[in-house]
């Protein structure tokens, strides 16, 4: 099985010593996002194929990336690097660091280990289409070697996307919009030039209403890549998260209201105080990532 850490908040940035622990341990517990009961997830060599770690900080992780490796497993570091102004990214690192960080994870493992993520496209009076195909031709450039796929999609706005960006626009002063298809369509293929020119391919993450603009689909847990760093085959049947999606099955071990980066486009998170409470409730010494609401199941043997 594949392991993604985590689609749901920042592991990396976050929760290393957790992640570490786990690793030791052969399993974690995970809260069932869909109000089922909780479950395990084996983190035994034997259980796992491969990592998809999901972050916008992979300093705090660099012990459990080398221990990973150790282990034999082959990972994929999902790595989101937008640069947009605080008024929308409250806390996330700054872009120098975030393509320090890109480079060195390439460096010690390979380009084929990191996927860039400018996801996503988010267009307010701060970031209009203009400014995003500048800004993302100027970090293509210097991400040029470091990584061969450039993941993005335009956000999804569900009822706390907008409740949240209403927030942050009246205190920041913005204005923002969903731009229609043809204007996101044009702003795609504006960055799919950049992109190329820069020897990456971009991939649109489950967004099919976009697929006529010509963008091959992304699988952002990719069995294919994991398999070609592995240097070994591995089987991971396709198994999309929405339509669209073009991702292999996996098993994700994070929990929702954790990050506290303050993105406030993020579908992840209700409130940042929401994501400060479920951060104070951490235990890095726990089996799950937040204490979980049900009584857990006996552990397989």
């Amino acid at each position: 099985m594949i392991v993604s850490a985590s689609y749901r908040t920042d592991i990396p940035a976050f929760f290393a010593p957790w992640f570490l622990g786990r690793l030791e341990a052969g399993f974690c517990r995970v809260a069932n996002p869909y109000g089922g009961p909780p479950y395990t997830v084996s983190l035994r060599p034997g259980a796992v194929d491969g990592f998809v770690f999901w972050t916008r900080n992979a300093a705090p992780f660099a012990d459990a990336l080398a221990e990973v490796r150790r282990r034999g497993h082959p990972f994929v570091v999902q790595f989101t690097l937008t640069g947009y102004p605080r008024a929308l990214e409250r806390s996330v690192p700054a872009i120098e660091a975030g393509i320090a960080q890109m480079r060195e994870v390439a460096r010690r493992y390979g380009p084929r280990a990191v996927v860039w993520r400018y996801d996503p496209i988010l267009v307010t009076s701060l970031t209009p289409a203009d400014w995003h195909a500048a800004h993302f031709a100027a970090l293509a450039r210097r991400l040029r070697g470091v990584s061969d796929e450039v993941v993005t999609s335009f956000a999804q706005i569900y009822r706390k996307t907008a409740r949240n960006l209403a927030r942050a626009a009246r205190a920041h002063g913005f204005d923002w919009r969903d731009p229609g298809a043809e204007d996101k369509r044009a702003l795609l293929l504006r960055l799919a030039e950049a992109a190329a020119g820069c020897a990456m391919r971009l991939t649109l993450c489950t967004q099919p209403a976009l697929a006529d603009a010509g963008l091959p689909a992304a699988a952002c847990i990719d069995g294919a890549r994991l398999a070609d760093i592995a240097g070994r085959p591995i089987r991971a049947r396709r198994k999309g998260n929405r339509p669209g999606c073009l991702c292999a099955e996996s098993r994700d071990i994070g929990a929702y209201d954790t990050c506290p980066q303050g993105c406030v486009y993020c579908y992840a998170v209700e409130s940042r105080a929401a994501a400060r409470r479920g951060l104070r409730a951490h235990d890095p010494a726990g089996a799950a990532l937040v204490p979980l609401a049900r009584r857990p199941q006996a552990l397989p043997s």
